[in-house]
């Protein structure tokens, strides 16, 4: 496992190679890592509740819906529910199904003023090949971290 220092360096720099505006973008193992390092890192399931029913979910998550199942409607109180639920001081990493929606929910905690906001890239199921298919390429299930029904 590597240290804290070098996964947080590592991921400010994609950040910043991007001109992204939150603090960095993780892969799903460098996540897990933070997550076993720093007892006040907390990751964010933003996909909707009817994917971690069917899809399944990242034990002690917490869950806060960017938009709601069917058709995709936005969550005009997500922005509240983040404020409410989660410690602005803390390392957040947010995590949806390939990495878009977290990308939109840690662009909106740093405007809420997270300091430490981060997006998972890849998500929970990755890329879909060429048959539609996910979790075959990367992303949190296909890399064999914790997960459940």
């Amino acid at each position: 496992m590597e240290t804290m220092s070098k996964i947080l360096e590592r991921a400010k720099n994609r950040a910043e190679e991007a001109g992204l505006p939150y603090a960095g973008a993780l892969t799903p193992v460098e996540a897990y890592e933070l997550l076993q390092l720093t007892p006040h890192a907390k990751i964010v399931d933003v996909r909707s509740t009817a994917e971690l029913e069917l899809v399944g979910k990242v034990p002690d998550a917490a869950h806060i819906e960017w938009a709601f199942y069917p058709g995709m409607v936005a969550n005009p109180d997500f922005a509240t529910h983040l404020d409410m639920q989660i410690d602005k001081e803390a390392l957040v990493i947010f995590m949806c199904r390939t990495g878009g929606r977290s990308h939109n929910a840690a662009v909106t905690a740093a405007k809420l003023g997270f300091t430490e906001a981060y997006n998972m890239l890849e998500g929970f199921e990755g890329d879909a090949n060429k048959l539609k298919q996910r979790t075959l390429i990367n992303g949190w299930k296909h890399a064999g971290l914790p997960w459940s029904n």
